[in-house]
C-alpha cells in the first residue's frame, strides 16, 4: 500500500486499484498542498469531520470522480444534499465493508460541524454543530491505517489499538486545535503502530511545531518509527 501525504490531514491510500482519499483539503484551499482537486482520482473518500480544513474539496472531488464517500451520518447527509452520489453513513463504531477491505469509524475528541449558509459555507460563524468528530480505521491491501482525525490525547486509543492490528498511525501533532507533539508521543505509545506519520502541523502559524523533536521523542520512548512526509511524498507500507 502507498500512503501519499497532501499536507495537513489529507492523505491518499492506494493499492493500485483502490484509492482512498482522506479529508480532502487540496490546493489552493490548503496552502501546503501541491495537488489540486482536479488532480486526484479517488475511488473512495473518507472524512473524519466537517471543518473546512478537512472537507473543503470533498464535494467537487466526489462529484467529478463518483467516489464512494464514507462519513458520519449527519455529514453524509450533507454530502448527499450537495450532490455526492455514492455515500455510506455510519456512526461511531460502524464499519463499512468493501471487497478490498473496510473503513471503520472510531472516537476522536474534537468538535464537528457541517457547512452553513451558501454564501459563506465554511466560515466559522455559519457552521452548524453536529456533535463530535471521528477517527478512521482503514484496512487496505492487508494493512490497517489509523487516521486519528483531529483529537486530543485520550486513553481509549489503547482500546482502539487492542481491537485492531494497526500498522500505520497518522497522528496530529500541531497543538492548539489538536493534541501537541508531546501528547502525540504518548498517543504513539498507546497505539503501538510500527510506523507513525505526523500530520496537522505547520499549515498555519498557530500549529507550527518541531516535527524532528517529535520523531526523536517517539523513537527514543516507544518502539515505533516515525516517517516525516512533505506534501506530495509517498510512504510504502
Amino acid at each position: 500500500m502507498e500512503i501519499k501525504f497532501h499536507g495537513h490531514a489529507c492523505f491518499e491510500l492506494s493499492d493500485g486499484d483502490t484509492n482512498v482519499l482522506v479529508d480532502p483539503f487540496l490546493k489552493p484551499n490548503n496552502p501546503k498542498a501541491v495537488a489540486t482537486a482536479d488532480e486526484v482520482e479517488p475511488t473512495h473518500i473518507a472524512i473524519t469531520h466537517g471543518h473546512a480544513d478537512h472537507i473543503a474539496d470533498a464535494v467537487p472531488v466526489a462529484k467529478r470522480t463518483g467516489a464512494h464517500c464514507v462519513a458520519l451520518v449527519e455529514l453524509a447527509n450533507w454530502l448527499d444534499s450537495q450532490g455526492a452520489d455514492a455515500i455510506s453513513d455510519p456512526n461511531l463504531g460502524g464499519t463499512v465493508e468493501f471487497d478490498w477491505g473496510y473503513i471503520s469509524l472510531v472516537p476522536a475528541w474534537h468538535t464537528n460541524t457541517i457547512p452553513g449558509s451558501d454564501d459563506a459555507p465554511f466560515s466559522a460563524e455559519h457552521g452548524i454543530s453536529i456533535g463530535t468528530a471521528a477517527g478512521l480505521l482503514i484496512n487496505l491491501d492487508g494493512k490497517t491505517v489509523y487516521h486519528a482525525g483531529d483529537t486530543c490525547l485520550f486513553s481509549d486509543m489503547k482500546l482502539i489499538a487492542q481491537r485492531s492490528d494497526i500498522d500505520v498511525a497518522l497522528l496530529p501533532i500541531g497543538g492548539h486545535y489538536t493534541m501537541d507533539r508531546r501528547d502525540a508521543v504518548v498517543a504513539a505509545e498507546f497505539v503501538g503502530a510500527a510506523t507513525v506519520i505526523p500530520m496537522h502541523y505547520d499549515t498555519m502559524p498557530v500549529i507550527e511545531t518541531d516535527v524532528e523533536a517529535f520523531k526523536s521523542d517517539v523513537e527514543s520512548q516507544t518502539d515505533s518509527k516515525v516517517v516525516i512526509l512533505e506534501p506530495g511524498e509517498t510512504h510504502s507500507a
